[in-house]
């Protein structure tokens, strides 16, 4: 299987942020976001494992627990099952994260 980046369409999910599911499977899942400068990634859990990795940009990473940090280009995050995390966009951002199991609740 493969998919074409170009083939999907970004949804707006309000507050400078844009999201397009690129590929998944029942296992796993890999989503594109855009966030433009200031937007927020509310803090939320889910029962998903989540690794994220900043194409572009510089945000705060915030995770129930531990200390905020500032993450840029080329930096990852993983989050464990049903922890609370969230994020604070310094500049415009663009993340890949990839979900297992996939995200139901994003098709």
């Amino acid at each position: 299987m493969y998919v074409k980046n170009s083939d999907k369409e970004y949804q707006d999910l309000g507050g400078g942020v844009v999201r397009k599911v690129l590929a998944y499977s029942d296992n796993i899942m890999n989503v594109e976001l855009l966030f433009e400068p200031g937007a927020k990634g509310e803090m939320h859990a889910h029962p998903h494992e989540q690794i994220g990795y900043i194409i572009e940009g510089s945000l705060v990473f915030h995770e129930e627990g531990k200390e905020d940090v500032t993450l840029n280009t080329g930096d990852t995050y993983i989050v464990g099952p049903n922890v609370p995390h969230g994020i604070d966009c310094l500049t415009k951002v663009k993340l890949l994260d990839i979900f297992t199991p996939m995200r139901e609740d994003f098709i």
